[in-house]
């Protein structure tokens, strides 16, 4: 680095009626002086850099004194940052997949799916399993008792957004407790690639539908199973009125 030149004063001669004027005193240099011949005021100052982005001003990214000092910790601090983000994404995909099939759901008009087959394990002579399909509510399912279940096939994959459930044997309710109930439908859901999807439904003991939300892709069989029975008196039997499944739009 070049010494500051000393002050002096002005000698006779030195006196010049044209040239770089100071900034400071005001007295008058030849173009090619790099200071003041006065006060030694920098003729020719540099430019200042323009000011760093915040970004840069935050440890590992601020500008070092050197061109190379810390340039190897900044590419290990971004390195183990795009790491930890892509771990990340990966362990929260299940996750995130989930999230955005859900937010699709509320945001869809739930639309109904009829199955292409119904058979149940049991059912008492004049309430067949066909009823709990059949968009009537004042009709139902017969089943002899708690164990039973129903298994809905249908013929193309869907996504399952909810289940509403009609139990008892009618909405009606002087109808309704005529018939035992079941107040646990055990849910066994069945997807296109063999995934099982397992739910427990515990119904309120009141007429009426009852919904369900679910949230399951691929669906191509419903198994019901009834449980928990109330009402199952001598001579009577569990009753299920309607069965509705509906998917997304």
């Amino acid at each position: 680095m070049a010494h500051r030149p000393v002050v002096r004063s002005v000698e006779v001669g030195e006196e010049t009626t044209s040239g770089v004027a100071c900034p400071s005193c005001g007295a008058l240099n030849q173009p090619e002086r790099r200071f003041c011949r006065r006060c030694a005021t920098p003729l020719r100052p540099e430019a200042k850099a323009d000011p760093l982005p915040w970004w840069r001003t935050v440890w590992p990214f601020r500008r070092r004194v050197r061109a190379s000092s810390g340039r190897w910790t900044r590419f290990l601090v971004i390195l183990a940052v795009v790491l930890a983000l892509c771990a990340g994404g990966f362990l929260l995909l299940p996750a995130g997949r989930a999230l955005y099939q859900d937010t699709l759901d509320k945001l869809s008009k739930p639309k109904p799916v009829t199955p292409v087959r119904v058979t149940a394990s049991a059912e008492v002579p004049g309430h067949p399993v066909k009823n709990t399909t059949d968009g009537l509510r004042n009709r139902y399912w017969g089943a002899p008792a708690a164990g039973a279940s129903v298994t809905y096939t249908f013929g193309t994959p869907f996504r399952l957004v909810n289940v509403l459930i009609t139990n008892g044997t009618s909405v009606d309710p002087e109808e309704y407790a005529q018939e035992g109930r079941a107040l646990r439908i055990d849910l066994e859901v069945t997807s296109e690639d063999g995934e099982r999807h397992d739910r427990q439904l515990d119904l309120s003991d009141k007429p009426g539908s009852q919904p369900f939300p679910t949230g399951i892709s691929d669906v191509t069989t419903i198994r019901l199973t009834l449980h928990s029975p109330t009402g199952l008196t001598a001579g009577r039997h569990l009753a299920l009125a309607e069965v509705e499944f509906f998917q997304r739009s």
